[in-house]
């Protein structure tokens, strides 16, 4: 089996993430190298102080965000405007039509044509109608908001701004400058015109956008597809806990988190503690990642290690430097298709989805690597000796307030947290700038609704 993040010969990697035209060169240029013959060295992970042979936190995260550089074969894809939500720009977005397509009233009121007092016609104009009359000097007509100007009018007199006398006759309240209130056909942008450029996140804004601008699909970067194995004999699916067994608290989080993070999860499949069912489950996998719980320790029933080695994956990070969490990995399966290895308890096994399986998924998504930031800690965190510590937080004015049920087998901190803090060694102290995480829901609420 090769060591564990490393590859014999490999050059040593640089520390940026994969940005966004990167990984798009990649998705546009899928058919050049049908091969696969780019290569992703790894740093060599580091000896701890007891002795254990395992990837520091943040060359970790550099890895698995490049994991799938040199194997990108996932061309663009035409998608529905109702299913693009959280997907990035695979071509630009050009006007397919003038905005507007033509003159329209921006307000409701009065098309006048000429100086007033004004007659007004019997039958008014509203939105979505042919094009109307032309106007005469001296006339007016009712006009809704949208409805395309009649031809010859002179401004668009707003309902709060005119009076009709006894007559019938429209008088305005307030001076009326020439070509107010009209909106001109192509004032927004003219058909043929960039509206967007190739590597932009859809939002609901962009939504609207492509629509109105005669969209009813969009180019773009596929979504990675997911698979969810859930090992483990001793989980219960309902009820109660009992005579040794526990709930599964993993399957019904893991695939939200997932889709959280921009992937399509396929399926979501239990397996219990037999090493022929899960090796069976990966290797018949086409989904781009595959995400165990559980199985990744030495322990007689942990079946992923010896799994990978049967069937020749590559081990691209084998454990990690970080609390909770330490027991996680990251293999190459195949070409394009990934296994990250989730440790068994619930906390840990949060970060190892954040450490792993974001930083890929982003790459495969071409999502722009989020910015660092940080807040001073409202209370000290004590530290591991030597391994990275990620400790649920919640945000406090402009501060991080650590947690205190942040365990390995521990749910509740990360239930409430906005964040994680990124405690390096040795621990932070009170009002000392530390990293943070952002969770997907907190960082951008529209994420939790991809699917």
């Amino acid at each position: 089996m090769t060591a564990p993040g490393t590859r014999a010969g490999a050059p040593a990697e640089d520390s940026d993430d994969l940005d966004v035209e990167e990984a798009l060169a990649l998705v546009r240029h899928a058919k050049d190298d049908p091969l696969g013959q780019g290569q992703v060295p790894a740093p060599a992970p580091e000896a701890d102080g007891e002795g254990h042979r395992a990837t520091p936190w943040r060359q970790a995260r550099e890895i698995a965000a490049r994991a799938a550089r040199a194997h990108v074969r996932r061309a663009p894809v035409t998608v529905p405007l109702g299913d693009a939500l959280g997907l990035v720009l695979a071509a630009p977005l050009e006007a397919l039509t003038d905005l507007p397509s033509f003159d329209t009233s921006a307000m409701d009121g009065w098309a006048v044509a000429g100086p007033g007092p004004w007659d007004v016609r019997d039958e008014g104009v509203l939105a979505g109608h042919v094009q109307p009359e032309p106007l005469t000097d001296g006339e007016a007509v009712r006009i809704a908001t949208g409805a395309r100007i009649p031809s010859d009018t002179t401004a668009v007199l707003r309902s709060e701004h005119g009076r009709t006398d006894a007559q019938g006759r429209l008088h305005a309240t307030r001076e009326v400058a020439h070509g107010q209130d009209i909106r001109p056909r192509a004032q927004e942008c003219r058909s043929g015109d960039q509206l967007l450029p190739i590597g932009t996140l859809v939002t609901p804004a962009v939504l609207g956008l492509a629509a109105a601008a005669g969209y009813d699909a969009v180019t773009a970067v596929p979504r990675p597809r997911a698979e969810v194995l859930v090992l483990g004999d001793e989980l219960l699916t309902e009820g109660l806990p009992h005579d040794g067994l526990i709930r599964d608290a993993l399957g019904p989080m893991l695939p939200p988190w997932l889709r959280a993070l921009g992937a399509e999860v396929v399926a979501v499949r239990r397996i219990g503690d037999d090493a022929e069912a899960l090796q069976q489950a990966v290797t018949g996998s086409e989904a781009d990642l595959v995400v165990t719980t559980g199985g990744t320790a030495g322990g007689p029933v942990d079946h992923v290690h010896p799994v990978l080695a049967r069937i020749g994956a590559e081990l691209l990070v084998d454990g990690v430097k970080v609390r909770p969490g330490h027991p996680m990995l990251l293999a190459r399966t195949k070409e394009g298709r990934h296994l990250v290895g989730l440790p068994g308890n619930p906390l840990a096994a949060v970060t190892g989805l954040l450490t792993l399986a974001e930083p890929l998924l982003r790459t495969l998504a071409a999502h722009p690597a989020p910015e660092p930031y940080t807040l001073p800690l409202k209370e000290t965190i004590q530290g591991h000796p030597y391994d990275t510590r990620l400790v649920p937080v919640v945000l406090r004015g402009d501060r991080a307030a650590p947690l205190h049920f942040n365990g390995p087998a521990m749910l509740r901190g990360i239930a409430a947290a906005d964040a994680l803090a990124v405690v390096p060694p040795g621990g932070a102290g009170q009002s000392e700038e530390t990293e943070l995480l952002d969770l997907p829901w907190a960082a951008a609420g529209i994420e939790v609704c991809f699917t």
